[in-house]
């Protein structure tokens, strides 16, 4: 909004602003937000519990003889689901600008709970051959259009219930709750892994996590049904605000460069490093998967703090510290990891890298939302958000895994870490601070 028309027109939008503020004083918002962050928490159990299992899901799908090739094809076809995660933030970010946040939420939490519940009952290549892989691709598919579709309308959607001041604490319960999702598939992976003998879980063990995606999901559908638009939302279609495509184009590029540090320190600290610590730190892979639990327990509880923080004392400070960080600690803290670490040792690893991560993931989703007006926010900040996640995060643990074989080094991840920080670095150091400015 430009200071020209803030000028024409102050109690016209000071006074939506001010009835924005109050929302979450009341039952209605605080319900709005409560929805949209368990939606999104049961939308990233069903996702990332692929990623938790994939050394049985490499036994049973990929049947190539070389243990390597079979992990590779696995996380490929983990990578697929972000191929299609643009397409999926275009299509149903424009439906939440268009017909409103509450029924793109509604179809995205729909759809990554049938591609979870489908995983759960596919067969093995052993009873239907490359069909098996073929459905696998498939169901993936339709998770990664899901979860295109659901970051940027639950960052919108949190975001824009919020009062002005307290932006950074109530959007970082969107990452709280997607490192939440992380954190309770991870749990139930190693909870299944602890309590079924290695036989029963390459049985059918694995197969459970799945199947409870696919239940749960009835419960997020039910609370998404019963919420109201976000103020800010409403106000745009009453006044019929537009923005141009050239300018939401350009924001999303921001968007793109402000994501790939964010994308790719997610799914290689939290989705790759149970099947590194098990192949290269020497756990078991019940220990791996309680390591990385105890990490994300940590980030979830740090993540709303760093969020309160940015509130006070900006975005910035926060974000370009935890790109710093990843600058400097990825090769010294991988190093340690494949020198023999003890257990205490690998959990205090990832607990530092989750305070890393939580340092950016606590602000990001303000910062990021207020980069876009309301009318356009959920398409364009869908968009850059996803296409970064497509291209540099859900490839990851591929890329990870390919650098290692391809360098015979263990330690190679850490370059794709630091690389991905400084670009990140350079696009938050040219954005101007915007944690107490009015979202437009």
């Amino acid at each position: 909004m430009s200071d020209s028309y803030r000028a024409a027109s102050p109690q016209v939008v000071d006074t939506s602003r001010d009835a924005t503020s109050t929302t979450l004083d009341g039952m209605t918002g605080r319900r709005a937000v409560t929805a949209a962050v368990v939606g999104n928490l049961l939308e990233w159990y069903d996702f990332a519990v692929y990623g938790y299992l994939a050394t049985l899901i490499a036994k049973k799908f990929f049947a190539t003889g070389d243990e390597l090739v079979a992990l590779m094809s696995t996380f490929a076809a983990f990578g697929v689901g972000f191929v299609v995660r643009p397409l999926g933030g275009i299509v149903i970010g424009r439906l939440a600008d268009v017909k409103g946040r509450k029924a793109a939420l509604m179809l995205t939490i729909f759809l990554m709970a049938a591609g979870t519940f489908l995983i759960g009952l596919i067969p093995t290549y052993e009873s239907i051959g490359v069909l098996a892989p073929v459905l696998l691709v498939l169901a993936r598919l339709m998770q990664g259009f899901s979860a295109g579709g659901e970051w940027g309308g639950s960052t919108a959607f949190i975001v824009e219930w919020a009062p002005d001041n307290r932006r950074g604490f109530y959007g970082s319960f969107q990452q709280a709750s997607v490192a939440a999702g992380l954190l309770l598939g991870s749990g139930v992976a190693a909870l299944f892994t602890t309590a079924l003998s290695a036989d029963q879980m390459d049985s059918w063990g694995w197969r459970i996590p799945f199947l409870l995606g696919g239940i749960l999901a009835p419960v997020g559908i039910y609370m998404r049904r019963n919420i109201d638009e976000s103020p800010a939302f409403r106000e745009v279609q009453e006044t019929k605000a537009a923005a141009t495509p050239i300018s939401g184009l350009a924001l999303a590029g921001k968007a793109f460069g402000f994501t790939v540090l964010w994308s790719v320190a997610y799914y290689t600290i939290l989705s790759y490093m149970p099947t590194f610590t098990q192949k290269f730190a020497g756990l078991s892979r019940t220990a791996s998967l309680w390591s990385n639990t105890l990490g994300l327990v940590v980030l979830v509880v740090a993540i709303p703090l760093a969020g309160h923080l940015s509130d006070r004392a900006g975005r910035k400070p926060l974000l370009l510290t935890s790109c710093l960080a990843f600058v400097a600690l990825p090769y010294p803290l991988f190093n340690v990891l494949v020198s023999g670490a003890t257990l205490a040792t690998v959990v205090s690893i990832q607990v530092l890298f989750a305070l890393m991560i939580a340092a950016f993931s606590g602000p990001g989703p303000a910062a990021i939302a207020e980069i876009f007006p309301t009318s356009v926010r959920s398409t364009w900040m869908s968009v850059g958000y996803s296409l970064a996640t497509a291209i540099f995060g859900g490839f990851a643990p591929l890329i990870a895994t390919w650098l290692i074989g391809k360098t015979g080094s263990p330690i190679s991840p850490a370059y794709y870490l630091v690389a991905a920080a400084v670009t990140t670095t350079l696009v938050i150091w040219s954005l101007r601070e915007t944690a107490h400015d009015k979202l437009k």
